[in-house]
C-alpha cells in the first residue's frame, strides 16, 4: 500500500520503485538487521520518540511493515500494489534497500513493473479479502497460483464451496467468513463487552496484526487497557497444536507490545475442542477456548 489508499502508486510505477514513509529522517542502511525482532528492538523506541502518545502496538505495526519492505522482501519477489482505483499494479523486486531523503516514501526498493493490471473485481473472494487489509503489507503467497494466472493472462481458478478440494462445504464457508463476521459484529458479542479490537487513528489495525511468527487473527485490548488479548480462529474440530501457536503470538506480544502495567491472555475460537486440546488448556491458565455456534433458520412469512 504505497501511501494512504495507494495515493503514491502512480509515482512508484513511473519512477520504478516501491517504498514506505515510516521514520522519514532515518537512513536504515547500516541497521537493516536480518531478524525482525532485532530491528524492532532498535527502532520501536526511535519511532515512539517521534510519535508521542502512540502505543507500542502502533510502533510494532509501523516498524514491522518498514522491515518487511526494506529487508523482508527478496529480489525477484512479486508484489501487488493497489492504485486507489480498484486495480493493482504488479511488479518484481529488482534491488536492495536505498534511501531517498526529503522525498515521498523515502525508504525504497527498485521495482520492475510488469505490463499487468489486476482488477480487484476479477479476483477470487479469498484474494479480495486478503488484499483488503488497510495495513501497508500483507502476505498473499498462498494465492500465488491465482496471481500467476493473472500475470500470464489466463483466467484465474476460483475455489468455491462445491470444489472437490473442499471436504465440507459448510466448514469452508465458516472458515472464509468467521473472522470477518466476528470483527463486524464485535460489539454484539460477549467479547465486545470487555475488549476492543485495536484501532489507531480510527483505523482497525488489530485484524491480522503482523508478528514475527505470523499474523495474529485478532489483537484486542480490555476496556481498562490492562489486558491484551490474542485471538486465534479455527474452523471445525480444534486440536492441541493451536495452543503452541497462540503461545508464540502471546510471547511476541509480551516481549514487543506490552506496556509495564499490562498482561496478555490468549483465546481460541473453534467449532469443537478435542480431548488433546482440553488436556493442554487444563494447564494453561491464561488461554481459554470459546466454541462458536451457527444458527440457521427458515421463517415462514
Amino acid at each position: 500500500m504505497p501511501g494512504k489508499a495507494g495515493c503514491y502508486a502512480d509515482l512508484c510505477k513511473a519512477e520504478g520503485f516501491i517504498g514506505v514513509n515510516f521514520l522519514n529522517g532515518e537512513n536504515l542502511t547500516n541497521n537493516l538487521y536480518d531478524d525482525w525482532h532485532d530491528f524492532n528492538k532498535h527502532y520501536i523506541p526511535v519511532w515512539m520518540e517521534t510519535h508521542p502518545g502512540k502505543t507500542k502496538v502502533a510502533a510494532g505495526l509501523a516498524c514491522g511493515n518498514l522491515w518487511t519492505v526494506c529487508k523482508g522482501l527478496q529480489v525477484d519477489d512479486i508484489i501487488l500494489s493497489p492504485n486507489g482505483k480498484g486495480e493493482y499494479y504488479v511488479g518484481r523486486i529488482t534491488g536492495n534497500y536505498f534511501y531517498k531523503p526529503d522525498e515521498e516514501l523515502p525508504h525504497r526498493r527498485k521495482v520492475e513493473w510488469l505490463d499487468v493490471t489486476i482488477a480487484r473485481s476479477e479476483m477470487s473472494q479469498q484474494l479480495q479479502r486478503s488484499t483488503g487489509s488497510i495495513g501497508t503489507c500483507c502476505d498473499v503467497t498462498s494465492y500465488g497460483e491465482e496471481i500467476d494466472k493473472f500475470i500470464n493472462k489466463a483466467a484465474p481458478t476460483v475455489i468455491s464451496a462445491s470444489s472437490p478440494d473442499v471436504e465440507d462445504a459448510s466448514e469452508f464457508a465458516l472458515e472464509k467468513h468467521l473472522e470477518d463476521f466476528l470483527v463486524k459484529n464485535w460489539k454484539q458479542t460477549a467479547l465486545g463487552k470487555k475488549y476492543d479490537i485495536f484501532e489507531e487513528d480510527g483505523e482497525l489495525v488489530g485484524q491480522q496484526y503482523p508478528s514475527d511468527t505470523g499474523p495474529i487473527d485478532i489483537l484486542a485490548i480490555s476496556k481498562d487497557k490492562k489486558t491484551m488479548l490474542v485471538i486465534e480462529l479455527k474452523r471445525g474440530r480444534t486440536s492441541d497444536v493451536v495452543v503452541g501457536q497462540v503461545q508464540r503470538y502471546m510471547g511476541y506480544v509480551k516481549e514487543e507490545l506490552l506496556e509495564p502495567n499490562q498482561t496478555v491472555r490468549g483465546l481460541i475460537i473453534g467449532l469443537e475442542a478435542d480431548n488433546k486440546l482440553k488436556r493442554a488448556l487444563s494447564v494453561c491458565q491464561n488461554i481459554e477456548f470459546y466454541r462458536y455456534q451457527v444458527d440457521f433458520k427458515l421463517i415462514k412469512m
